[in-house]
């Protein structure tokens, strides 16, 4: 059958399905072998992506069908953790998490810029130095919140101190990385940037989620005692998941993020008296939709760009391994702005190493626009890939130093 588009709906389910079911045994083959299952997932995307197998759609119609599953997927995971964060533990390291964000942003985006602009490199002599050292500073701010969130949720470690920073920043991270996405796109647009808008950006963003947050806890409660009072199946999760999309495009409507209004949503139901069963039902859909995420992300890579064989890699490598390296250093140099011995101040440093869906938000916006190159381009989505395939297993690694030390 063929829809309207073009779209061969049987063939569109069928690459679904592969998606679901390689993501859950490559899920289950992590596990097995002591790592968390959104790396089984994300090599998953890798195999099933365009340079192996191709299943994946990369473009058309099925291929911006599984981009709305896949930000369904994050907005359903965000709700998810918010339903988990306790709000008042969350002011508690509210502080640190800030502490945190600012200096993983600032630190990363210097490197990247200084590198860029003063370091010999192969795309030195291409196009406009000064905006190309601006998008590729930005593409190094960036934390995956989504996937540092999963690898905790699978590590067991949500309720440790070390998450709630490593989530609050990360999120913070997201109100910080809209302030810069904005900068980024008006430098691509050929616009003058100026701080008023810098300002009113992020006044949008945590104006949001604060009145979001405040209103909801007073309001929704009220609204749900009502809902629950209905006898149809599963209105709860119905209402539940209705009130997290909507409140998701709100976010976009007034200039914030679909996955900080997500955060919200959870955070507000947190406060009802049917939370317990929302958290209940929420997770089997979460547990489908989330996973396509993951494998959209690690089907974006490109395996012919780590092939040292071919001339037209390996300058691409260089730069890739000389940001690789930036990208960790300086989010792991952010771990020490949290007042903690060192073997905690690592864990959160580790956990905010991830770029994935953000930076490669970045990083397609220079593509389109023309400021960055394919091999600059390629370059930096290979320090998305390498950051985002690094943090699973490094943090659960420095979980493991952590409880070694403190035995």
């Amino acid at each position: 059958m063929v829809a309207a588009g073009g779209l061969d709906i049987a063939r569109f389910f069928l690459a679904l399905a592969a998606i679901l079911v390689a993501a859950k045994l490559l899920g289950e083959l992590a596990e097995r072998i002591g790592q968390p299952a959104v790396l089984g997932e994300l090599v998953a995307g890798v195999l099933l992506g365009g340079s192996v197998l191709g299943v994946v759609p990369a473009e058309g119609v099925p291929a911006q069908m599984i981009h709305v599953l896949a930000e369904l997927g994050v907005l359903l995971l965000l709700f998810e953790i918010g339903l988990e964060t306790d709000l008042r533990e969350m002011f508690r390291v509210g502080p640190a998490s800030l502490a945190v964000a600012v200096v993983g942003v600032v630190v990363p985006f210097g490197l990247g810029y200084a590198y860029w602009m003063y370091a010999p490199h192969p795309a030195a002599g291409l196009g406009d130095l000064t905006t190309s050292a601006i998008f590729v500073g930005a593409t190094l701010t960036a934390t995956s919140v989504g996937i540092t969130a999963r690898v905790l949720s699978d590590l067991g470690r949500m309720a440790t101190p070390e998450a709630r920073i490593i989530i609050g920043a990360a999120v913070i991270d997201d109100v910080l990385g809209l302030v810069i996405l904005s900068v980024v796109s008006g430098v691509a647009a050929g616009a003058a940037v100026t701080v008023l808008g810098v300002l009113r950006t992020l006044a949008v963003a945590v104006g949001f989620l604060v009145v979001a947050v405040l209103v909801g806890r007073f309001l929704v409660p009220r609204l749900f005692d009502v809902v629950v009072r209905m006898r149809v199946r599963y209105v709860l999760l119905t209402f539940a998941v209705a009130f997290a999309l909507g409140l998701s495009s709100l976010a976009s409507v007034a200039g914030s993020a679909l996955i900080i209004g997500a955060f919200a949503a959870g955070i507000i139901l947190s406060g009802t008296n049917q939370f317990d069963t929302i958290e209940r039902e929420v997770h089997p859909l979460a547990a489908i939709f989330a996973p396509i995420f993951f494998v959209s992300v690690g089907a974006s890579v490109d395996l012919r760009l780590l092939n040292p064989a071919l001339p037209s890699s390996r300058g691409t490598l260089v730069v890739a391994g000389a940001l690789v390296v930036i990208a960790i250093v300086g989010k792991v140099a952010a771990g020490w702005a949290a007042p903690w011995a060192p073997m905690r101040r690592l864990v959160v440093g580790v956990g905010m190493v991830p770029r994935g869906e953000v930076g490669l938000i970045f990083a397609d916006i220079g593509r389109r626009s023309g400021v960055l190159p394919p091999d600059v381009f390629g370059a930096v989505l290979l320090m998305i890939m390498v950051t985002t395939f690094v943090a699973p297993p490094g943090l659960k690694a420095v979980f493991g130093r952590r409880e070694e030390s403190a035995g």
